[in-house]
């Protein structure tokens, strides 16, 4: 503990759920590219209503965690938030989530370097192979054309 983390609080905090995780990834491919367009923000908020992770959560304990991450990310910086939510993710989600990563890029048919970026990173932290990444990606590129 440092000399001010009693006055400022620490700056650690309880560890990340796989729910978290899951989202953090998400917000993560979202905000990527330094703002956020209604079409990503629909689709993440559309991907985590359908998923099983999700069914029995409250509006006020998703408002929650929602808050939680985007504070995480402000704080953390989006490399350091990227390195926290994929190490919080079990690995029976990785491609999970990257596959609705990718989809949130591509959710508003424009796909920035900032985003290939992030999808580049993002599949390095999640140990994706090259080729299954680019089966996720062309399998999302089809899924959102027209």
């Amino acid at each position: 503990m440092g000399l001010f983390d009693n006055i400022f609080g620490s700056t650690s905090s309880k560890p990340l759920t796989k729910a978290e995780a899951f989202a953090g990834i998400l917000l993560g491919a979202v905000a990527c590219d330094g703002h956020y367009s209604d079409e990503e923000v629909q689709t993440l908020f559309t991907t985590l209503g359908r998923m099983k992770l999700y069914e029995n959560w409250s509006g006020d304990k998703y408002s929650s965690m929602m808050n939680r991450l985007q504070s995480g990310l402000k704080k953390a910086g989006p490399d350091k938030f990227l390195a926290q939510v994929t190490q919080a993710l079990p690995d029976d989600l990785r491609e999970t989530a990257f596959a609705n990563a990718c989809d949130i890029v591509l959710a508003d048919g424009v796909v920035e370097d900032e985003e290939k970026d992030f999808l580049d990173k993002l599949q390095k932290a999640l140990d994706i192979t090259g080729d299954t990444a680019l089966d996720i990606v062309q399998v999302m590129i089809i899924k959102n054309r027209g």
